[in-house]
């Protein structure tokens, strides 16, 4: 019997599944802009109380890395290693984008999931009709994006756009000239993200430590002189 606990909190929603042997038995998710590191222990809690399944007993835990906010990212993967180190198991980080994508399912054309970076770009992946990446994540101006699919695939003429940045990605899409879907789909599912774990994982096998997947260099920089005032 494989178990994975799988949890989210790289976005503005806060989620956690509990799976075992290919059924999710107990999940949560709540959107939220802040207040994931109060709302995700509670969270997890409830699930493995719905699913009968002591959080130590799990074979797998799972996490997104991102892209997404910082401080999310950091709750996240900080809790993700304290389970795993409480269980005895091995820890596996998959993208926010890639969840996304999995959640939405085969569609006529492709499909570009974005991410709002609270800046003036966009976090952006292209996927195919299949799910499989056709690009690399990116942060990028959202006027850019219409270059994007079409150097991805010249002959497309519909696409379908998922995450929490989808509304503004159709703006520039349609004005391209293509025919554009909108997904409910604006943040990463932990069951997605449970599923697509347990299908990747292979016991014994091992795992690279999950590390936040930055786009962008970071706002903060180290001030001239350390800081220090001028004499």
């Amino acid at each position: 019997m494989t178990a994975v606990l799988a949890l989210d909190t790289a976005t503005n929603a806060c989620s956690a599944a509990l799976w075992v042997d290919g059924d999710v038995r107990a999940s949560r998710s709540e959107p939220m802009v802040r207040g994931h590191a109060e709302r995700l222990v509670p969270m997890i809690q409830e699930i493995a109380e719905a699913a009968d399944r002591a959080v130590k007993s799990v074979d797998l835990i799972a996490v997104t890395v991102g892209p997404g906010a910082f401080t999310g990212l950091r709750v996240g993967l900080a809790a993700a290693r304290g389970f795993a180190l409480c269980a005895g198991a091995p820890c596996l980080g998959l993208t926010t984008l890639e969840v996304i994508a999995a959640g939405v399912g085969p569609l006529a054309g492709q499909l570009v999931v974005g991410i709002d970076s609270k800046r003036t770009d966009v976090y952006v992946q292209i996927f195919n009709p299949d799910g499989q990446p056709v690009s690399e994540p990116a942060a990028i101006l959202p006027e850019s994006v219409p270059c994007l699919v079409g150097a991805c695939g010249a002959d497309a003429t519909q696409v379908s756009v998922a995450g929490d940045a989808a509304p503004k990605l159709e703006e520039y899409l349609s004005g391209g000239g293509l025919t554009v879907t909108v997904v409910d789909a604006p943040y990463p599912d932990a069951t997605v993200l449970a599923r697509l774990a347990a299908a990747r994982w292979v016991p014994g096998d091992p795992i690279k430590r999950p590390a936040p997947l930055y786009l962008r260099p970071p706002d903060a920089v180290i001030p001239r002189d350390g800081g220090r005032l001028r004499p």
